[in-house]
Order: structure tokens, then C-alpha cells, then sequence
């Protein structure tokens, strides 16, 4: 702790050797002129003008032999100086999320990730400053401050998004569509099968800044960014060029613009998903699966998989990241001939978000008997809390089915929301809390065909007498599409219930055929 270091630069120790003399070692340490060295061949910091006033105790260290040095004696010390050298090539994140903006400019790394944001602005012709007039409809803007994980819960991103507040959009004027496709999980599921099944390699692409690449046809002006504003032109705005993040046709010019790309460029969009694409060459194929500004791509032949990179990053800005092991918060385990999808990470936050990550596990969810009813006279719980716990575990039924059917039986009672509810839904934590690694395991090089199962019980709601429905489908024998759904209409028999369960099984069928 209390070592005074030289740090002019002016001298560079020669690299220590394990079998260092120590006559080598005295007149290393006599250049440096802060070491007495006695006979015994004790070692003790002399003191130096500046130490003056420190207190006795610390201007006599003791234990400074060689043998007490912790690490490489050869890596040399980083000091103040030094690190400050680094800070201008190495790339430091925050560990932790503003709450708002003031807090983002006290914080130097948040303030280098808002400056990219505008740079890419800059970069991509975004919008151009322009004077304000009484007739323009200004649409605010603010800064959404995210650190990026990786699948490990490693923060590897302080990101910085300036999005557009568009409760001030009119439609008509600043906007008129605003539908865009989205990619199903089923979809994403299937596409990993197949390519386990053909021994397909699964990677991953990343757009930087997707919406920022499509056109907008509308006349769009926004107020200028909070804390970077152009003070020699405080009352000017910006017209925006491009679909900023935030405004309501962003997803849908992004899609477009993406979607035009591919096409010209060879590749068949999918007839029932709209997300999909695909290429074929002679006997090649390479498979294209895009959720918003996230791809995943495959082929048996890596020069498609080559050429699809390049011609992506002539066009647009992307990261290429490699082998796909962790999209939508699904984790990706990539194996020989195996794939292994789980959602661990995510299982371990939502424990943790709702203080049961050191509760004790339970085998089983619920009872085969237990049901759950209004419960009118029951205390009533925060419908907030509920909902998201709710929300939260409607997520992680994309790679667990074992808690569909419990899951979907506690959404049923979400306003108003009891005490009773919130603690069957409690219940599912604890079982989550010993199946946390639980996942799909998908095989390869197994047949190619699709099985669908249906089945229902009778009556199985205690308040309206209403039969559920639950469907699973399997390509190979990868688990690939399920769901658990109460019918619309009362079964008068355990058959009706049966062909409904059948029909809906089959549509989902022709469906996934597509």
C-alpha cells in the first residue's frame, strides 16, 4: 500500500530471470535509488523527501523479499501513469445503469457510449439540422441507457440508444404503417433442429444499428439530443433522413430495407414466415433467419456462409459473432452432433428479480389435484408484480414445456390478482430453483419427418367447465412446438374435447409443413 514509485520514465528495469543474482538485483535496486540494502541482504524503502509526514509505522515495510512478491516480476508494476496510457487504447464499461441523464454525464463510459451513438448518426447521414418553424410537429427525444451481457451474465457493453418519444407521432402526418413481421420461437426451434439434423454449423450476425438503415418516407422532425445540443443553434432541429429508434415505422422500414437487399441478392423469402430466407445453389442451401436486427444463418457449404457475410457487411454495418450459442436469451450449446437449448442464465435472473434464488426446491410445480379458483375472499397482492412474474415465466416456457400447463393456469387470474395466485406462482420458482439447467436436447443424424401429438382433458376448469387443449410436435425426435390453451367453447364430451385438441394440432401442423 504505501510504496512511492518513480515514474519518469526514465529508467527501464532489465527483465528479471527466476535464477537472479543477487548482486543484480542490488544494483537494480540502487539505480532506482529507493532501496537500502544491508549486509544481511535485508531489503528496506528508503525514505524519500515526499514521506515526511506519513506516519512512522509506514516508512519501514517489512517482508520484501523476493519470495513474497505476488505475480510476475517481470510484467513490472502499472501505475498511475500508465494505466492512464491505457485508458486511450483499452475499452472500459460501467458496471452499472443511470438512472437518467445527469448521472450519464458524471460517468466518462457512458459519455464515450452516447458520443458513438450520434457518431453513427453522423456516419449515416441520420438526419440534418434544420431551423424551426410554428407548423413542425417536434417528436422529442431521449437516451435509454443498457449494459449488454453475454450468456454468462458478463457485462461486455455500456449501450447508449437515442430513441424518439413517439407519443407525439400523429398518424397520418409523421407516420402510416407500422405493422412488421416478427419470427416465431416455433420457427427459430425448427431451424435449429434441421440444422443439428443435417449437421449444419449455426451462426450468428448482429446489425449495429438495424433501424437506422431504413427510409422513411414522411416528413419527421425531432427535438435535438439531451446533453449534446448545438449551442450556436439552440432553437434548430433535425429532420430525420432515416427510421430513428423509437418511432412507429422503424421496424417496419428496417424490415423492408433488409428484405429488398436479400432478395436482389438471390435469396426466396418464406411463404408462411415472412422472417425467413433462403438460397440454393446447385445441391448448396444456406438458411437465413433474421428477428429484427439479429441473424442466424447455416449452410452445408461454408463458402455461402463467406459470401453471405461479406455482401451483408458491404451493405450494412454488422458484427459477425461467430458460432450461435446465445439468441433471445435462449442459450445455444453447439456440440458435435448434438444441440443443447436451455435457458439457465435467464432462469438464475428471474429467481433473483423476485428474491427466491436461495428458496429450497421443490420436485413438482403443483399437485396433479390442486386447482386454482377466483378466491374472492382472499387478499389481494400487487397486480404488477404479478404480471411481470407472470410475463417472466411465459418466457422461459421457449425451452421449458414441463411448466407450460401451470404457467398458463396462473395467467388465467391476473386481475384481480390474490394472494393465493401469487403463491401457486411461487411454487413454480421453487421448482425452478432445482431445474435450472433443464433444457432441449436435440439429435442428429436422425430421420427428417414431423410428428404432432394432440391431447385434452375433460372439463378440467373448476369455473367455467372448460376443456384444455395441449399439442406438442416433433421433427426427428426434436421437440420443436408446443402449447397448453383452454378451449373457446364447452366440450359436451371427452371426444369433442378430443377433435378439438386434434384440429388445432393439425393446423399447427400445415403450418410448420410451410
Amino acid at each position: 500500500m504505501h510504496v512511492v514509485f518513480d515514474e519518469s520514465n526514465n529508467y527501464m528495469p532489465k527483465p528479471v530471470s527466476n535464477d537472479l543474482e543477487c548482486d543484480d538485483l542490488r544494483s537494480i535496486l540502487h539505480k532506482n535509488e529507493l532501496i537500502n540494502i544491508d549486509a544481511d541482504d535485508s531489503y528496506a524503502v528508503k525514505e524519500p523527501a515526499i514521506s515526511a509526514d506519513l506516519p512512522k509505522e509506514w516508512k519501514t515495510p517489512r517482508d520484501l523479499t523476493l519470495d513474497n512478491v505476488i505475480g510476475n516480476i517481470e510484467k513490472g508494476v502499472l501505475t498511475r501513469n500508465s494505466r492512464n496510457n491505457l485508458c486511450e487504447t483499452m475499452t472500459f464499461v460501467s458496471q452499472e445503469e443511470p438512472k437518467n441523464l445527469d448521472e450519464a454525464l458524471r460517468d466518462r463510459n457512458w459519455i464515450l457510449a452516447m458520443q458513438e451513438e450520434l457518431n453513427q448518426f453522423a456516419l449515416n447521414e441520420v438526419w440534418s439540422l434544420v431551423p424551426r418553424i410554428p407548423e413542425m410537429n417536434i417528436i422529442g427525444t431521449k437516451w435509454i441507457f443498457r449494459n449488454k451481457m453475454d450468456e454468462h451474465g458478463v457485462i461486455t457493453r455500456n449501450k447508449a440508444r437515442l430513441v424518439a418519444k413517439v407519443y407525439n407521432q400523429e398518424e397520418g402526418i409523421d407516420y402510416d404503417e407500422t405493422y412488421a413481421p416478427v419470427a416465431r420461437l416455433e420457427v427459430v426451434r425448427l431451424l435449429i433442429a434441421f440444422f443439428c439434423i443435417k449437421g449444419f454449423k449455426l451462426f450468428q450476425m448482429d446489425v449495429n444499428i438495424a433501424f437506422l438503415n431504413g427510409y422513411i418516407n414522411e416528413e419527421v422532425f425531432v427535438s435535438q439530443p439531451p446533453g449534446f445540443e448545438d449551442h450556436q443553434h439552440l432553437e434548430h432541429v433535425f429532420k430525420v433522413k432515416k427510421a430513428l429508434y423509437g418511432l412507429k415505422q422503424a421496424p417496419r422500414q428496417w424490415y423492408e430495407r433488409l428484405s429488398d437487399f436479400l432478395t436482389s441478392q438471390g435469396y426466396d423469402r418464406g411463404t408462411s414466415d415472412k422472417t425467413f430466407f433462403i438460397k440454393r445453389k446447385a445441391d448448396d442451401i444456406i438458411l437465413v433467419q433474421v428477428y429484427v436486427d439479429d441473424i442466424i444463418f447455416g449452410s452445408n457449404n461454408e463458402e455461402l456462409c463467406e459470401t453471405f457475410v461479406e455482401i451483408k457487411k458491404s451493405e450494412f454495418e454488422m458484427s459477425m459473432m461467430g458460432e450461435l450459442n446465445y439468441f433471445l436469451g435462449l442459450q445455444v450449446k453447439q456440440l458435435k452432433d448434438d444441440i443443447f437449448l436451455n435457458q439457465t442464465k435467464y432462469c438464475k435472473d428471474l429467481l433473483r428479480k423476485f428474491g427466491m434464488d436461495k428458496c429450497k426446491s421443490i420436485s413438482t410445480p403443483f399437485s396433479t389435484s390442486y386447482h386454482l379458483d377466483h378466491d374472492i375472499a382472499g387478499n389481494l397482492v400487487d397486480e404488477t408484480k404479478y404480471k411481470g412474474l407472470i410475463g417472466s415465466l411465459l418466457y422461459l416456457t421457449a425451452s421449458r414445456p414441463d411448466i407450460m400447463f401451470v404457467v398458463c393456469m396462473c395467467s388465467h387470474f391476473q386481475s384481480p390478482s390474490k394472494e393465493s395466485h401469487f403463491n401457486a406462482s411461487k411454487s413454480i420458482l421453487k421448482y425452478l430453483q432445482g431445474t435450472k439447467e433443464f433444457g432441449l436436447w436435440y439429435l442428429g443424424n436422425i430421420s427428417l419427418s414431423l410428428t404432432g401429438y394432440p391431447d385434452s382433458d375433460f372439463a378440467g376448469c373448476k369455473i367455467d367447465r372448460k376443456s384444455t387443449s395441449g399439442t406438442c410436435h416433433l421433427l426427428g425426435s426434436s421437440l420443436i412446438s408446443w402449447q397448453c390453451k383452454k378451449q373457446a367453447c364447452v366440450a359436451l364430451s371427452t371426444a369433442e374435447a378430443e377433435y378439438i385438441a386434434a384440429r388445432s394440432c393439425y393446423a399447427q401442423t400445415l403450418w410448420l409443413r410451410q
